[in-house]
């Protein structure tokens, strides 16, 4: 069972916050992410968004584009109107091979606020659960028809956050839907990233690992410290750095069969955190891991 190791470009220019690289070039990014050994990288706000821009930006760092983050409202819009906002996104993935959409519903949702603490943040009642399923379930099967699947990412400030709502999400959708597992993201909500692994391991379409520091994690708990001013505190650093087992983790993924990307996430400060350091550090780590847990690495 083979895997491929990517990074997101967050590591050097975060698009939530420009203050945080915001002057970095994209060729910088990408050529740092090569030269610190990884195959592919997500896309990011600095991306073109032409097709043929866009492939020859890649081909020029010798990467491949992994997938790239959509903004979704599924839960505010019906199925047609969402599918359709989202289709020029699908088209740009889709001519450049990506396989799936990083899908994350921000109906409502407060992640992007840099002082909304964590916990005011859009909440689906109980008895929506079954309808939002359906909705979910719908228009995934709208974007596998279209040829780009739906990974869908559990994120801090939105409807699905939290382990168990994640939970919920995967009792309630059908297969189409994919789950974008996210270490960090399970961390910071309180909840159990290995359990969350074994639960739904065989719905893990998509990785994005991302370790977290045990104190700043805590300490952002136990105050309601907005998403973003944990961020900025360091609250999440690259595989091996930080409090998350991805060793366990890992294994669980090779014995449940999984075959994708390992993407590097860990949102940090490039003045406190240097891009390529980190980058090259989030590599080694994270290839010597799932070496361990028995994966090839593709290249």
């Amino acid at each position: 069972m083979s895997v491929r190791i990517g990074i997101n470009p967050i590591t050097w220019t975060n698009d939530d916050m420009p203050e945080l690289g915001g002057d970095t070039p994209v060729d910088t990014c990408l050529s740092e992410a090569r030269q610190a050994g990884y195959s592919g990288i997500e896309m990011g706000g600095k991306f073109p968004r032409e097709a043929n821009a866009l492939k020859a930006l890649m081909a020029k760092h010798h990467l491949a584009l992994i997938s790239g983050w959509y903004s979704g409202h599924a839960h505010a819009l019906d199925v047609a109107k969402e599918f359709d906002e989202a289709l020029s996104h699908l088209e740009l993935l889709k001519a450049n091979g990506c396989q799936y959409v990083v899908y994350a519903d921000t109906s409502g949702g407060a992640h992007g606020g840099i002082d909304t603490p964590i916990s005011d943040r859009p909440k689906l009642p109980e008895g929506e659960w079954k309808d939002y399923g359906r909705k979910i379930t719908a228009l995934a099967e709208k974007m596998a028809d279209f040829g780009v699947r739906m990974a869908f990412h559990h994120h801090m400030g939105t409807v699905v956050e939290t382990d168990a709502e994640v939970d919920k999400l995967m009792a309630n959708t059908g297969a189409a839907v994919g789950l974008l597992y996210d270490s960090g993201h399970s961390a910071f909500s309180g909840g159990d990233p290995i359990a969350l692994a074994k639960r739904h391991a065989k719905r893990i379409v998509h990785v994005h690992c991302k370790d977290s520091r045990k104190p700043i994690l805590d300490k952002a708990r136990k105050t309601d410290e907005s998403f973003l001013r944990a961020v900025l505190d360091g609250i999440f650093t690259v595989p091996g750095d930080g409090q998350v087992d991805f060793t366990t983790i890992l294994k669980i993924l090779k014995e449940a069969g999984y075959s994708g990307w390992l993407v590097v996430e860990a949102e940090q400060d490039p003045a406190k955190a240097h891009p390529l350091t980190y980058a090259k550090m989030g590599y080694e780590n994270l290839k010597k891991m799932a070496t361990a847990a028995g994966f090839q690495i593709a290249a």
